[in-house]
């Protein structure tokens, strides 16, 4: 027997796309991509398409004041 297929609200969102990576940081889309590939979370390719793993980015901006973000390009600052 296979597994029940669950509607998506139950699941809860598990990815962001590039835009949203983009819109959350404020970035230009060049930038976002840069980031993507930087190695800094886990991006997940779809073919052509990224996804990038919500748990791991969400990780990387929490510790982003932590580490300073600069072997990446962002510079965190506390406010």
């Amino acid at each position: 027997m296979s597994e029940p297929v669950l509607p998506m609200n139950t699941v809860g969102k598990r990815t962001y796309s590039v835009a949203e990576i983009q819109s959350l940081l404020g970035i230009s889309r060049r930038k976002a991509y840069e980031l993507c590939n930087s190695g800094a979370f886990k991006v997940i390719h779809v073919g052509r398409v990224l996804r990038i793993s919500k748990a791991s980015f969400d990780y990387w901006l929490d510790g982003c004041n932590n580490m300073g973000g600069n072997e990446y390009g962002i510079h965190c600052q506390k406010r």
